[in-house]
């Protein structure tokens, strides 16, 4: 809103001093991260304190967890302090009828919507399965059917992918170094030279010009899968004190950059990456992001204040879905939220290696060798005698390195 604010004062000869600044994403974006920081942990503690005199508290299930029983009655909920505290910079500071922008406040606003209702049944209504699993689903579904149609028909979403024997150096005409603006449903591969991937290429029994008009059969379900996929492994991380707050916003660092070299067709052509037109809007978006999420970890350390629940956790995962298909570094993922994947993945072997041996050897058999002494993973550890704190500052570092690893890719090629 400032931003149209300063565009309307210019254009009727009212210069302030100091507004110019609004025309710079890197100023808007600082000024998104102080606020965004600010509210979260200057308001944080009211929301708590609201939440507790609602009964917000955790229901913990004896799972025969060191301290866990200690944590029944901390307000849940908490995702609220992360979805006000990120999206009020974003309507003061970003240009809000960016396609882009537009798209993440959707999914903030959907995915937090579901993880409202499901704590809501689990703490109002009693309910302890909270909101339905397919429900969950069909809600994450229609987050990714939104987002695919829109990515691939909407007008404003285009990409200029730079020429492969590109000469031009001269900073002030890098434009010549790419191709005009296209309609394309590509991304990026990361660890590979020619590292462009179109998904039309899928299709490879059609011509070209077929190939490409049929790519969203391919695309759209694809973004579904990724955004069900990675919103349920920021859910299922989210089981101790500081690991899913911590290791999102390493993840969304990592993505706040990219969006800023992607969006910056100087940075872009030194870089040998695609330009993606107006995406610098959300870098605000994504740094807005990380000032509220790390407001939040301020109240969510061991010993946590507060939890974040479905509300918080759902809608993070969500966000990070939305935030690399529209970066185009969707293929990424599985390194860059290598600790959602391990979580996930532990859920589904302990699963799989427990009807096995069932159906091999028995129940009781089953239940006394287990893959992991619990599901998720940082419950394994747990069972093993870590602190909960020394678990997620190790998972917290080796996120800091996949993410490292991510951003060596810029130039690993």
């Amino acid at each position: 809103m400032l931003y149209y604010l300063y565009e309307y004062l210019t254009s009727q000869g009212i210069h302030i001093p100091g507004m110019g600044m609004l025309r710079y994403i890197s100023f808007r974006a600082g000024m998104a991260v102080l606020l965004s920081l600010t509210i979260a942990l200057v308001y944080g503690k009211s929301i708590i304190n609201y939440l507790r005199g609602k009964q917000m508290g955790e229901l913990v299930r004896d799972l025969g967890l060191d301290g866990q029983k200690q944590k029944e009655g901390t307000p849940t909920m908490g995702g609220f302090i992360i979805i006000i505290a990120t999206l009020i910079p974003v309507l003061l500071f970003t240009r809000i009828t960016n396609i882009y922008i537009v798209l993440l406040i959707v999914t903030v606003i959907w995915m937090g919507a579901i993880g409202f209702i499901d704590d809501y049944l689990k703490k109002i209504k009693k309910n302890k399965d909270g909101l339905s699993g397919k429900f969950k689903i069909v809600g994450q579904v229609g987050l990714g059917l939104i987002i695919g149609v829109t990515m691939y028909f909407h007008p404003d979403i285009t990409v200029k992918r730079k020429y492969a024997d590109a000469k031009v150096v001269n900073r002030n005409n890098v434009e010549q170094n790419f191709s005009p603006t296209e309609k394309i449903t590509v991304s990026t591969v990361p660890f590979t030279k020619n590292n462009e991937f179109d998904y039309s290429g899928i299709l490879f029994w059609m011509n070209d010009k077929d190939a490409h008009e049929w790519a969203w059969i391919v695309f759209i379900p694809i973004v579904i899968f990724i955004v069900t996929a990675v919103s349920n492994g920021a859910n299922i991380t989210d089981g101790i004190d500081g690991l899913a707050a911590g290791t999102s916003t390493i993840i969304l660092l990592a993505l706040a950059f990219f969006a800023y070299v992607s969006g910056n067709i100087i940075f872009a052509d030194y870089l040998n990456i695609m330009f993606l037109p107006n995406m610098g809007e959300t870098t605000i978006f994504a740094v807005a992001m990380v000032g509220a999420v790390i407001g939040f970890f301020w109240y969510n350390t061991y010993p946590a204040q507060v939890f974040m629940g479905d509300t918080g956790s759902l809608m993070l995962g969500g966000v990070i879905a939305v935030l690399a298909v529209i970066l185009r570094k969707e293929l990424m993922i599985p390194v860059l939220c290598g600790i959602f994947l391990i979580e996930n993945i532990s859920v589904m072997l302990q699963v799989v290696v427990f009807k096995y041996r069932k159906r091999k050897f028995g129940l009781e058999y089953a239940q006394n060798n287990r893959l992991f002494k619990m599901s998720p993973l940082h419950h394994h550890y747990q069972k093993d005698g870590f602190h909960e704190s020394k678990i997620v500052n190790r998972m917290i570092i080796i996120g800091v390195m996949l993410a490292i690893v991510c951003l060596i890719t810029l130039k690993m090629r």
